[in-house]
């Protein structure tokens, strides 16, 4: 029983490590993109005028 758990924390605990970092990466990428976004649209907006 012990030996299959460890099996299973070998070989799933890295992949859900290797996840959670990069979404925490992506998490970040995108609240800058959304931001950038928001201040394109808002410059757009302003040379319409």
């Amino acid at each position: 029983m012990e030996e299959n758990l460890q099996n299973l924390i070998a070989n799933v605990g890295f992949p859900i490590a290797l996840s959670m970092y990069l979404l925490v990466r992506i998490e970040g990428k995108l609240t800058k993109l959304t931001d950038s976004i928001s201040e394109l649209s808002k410059n757009i907006g302003a040379v319409s005028k």
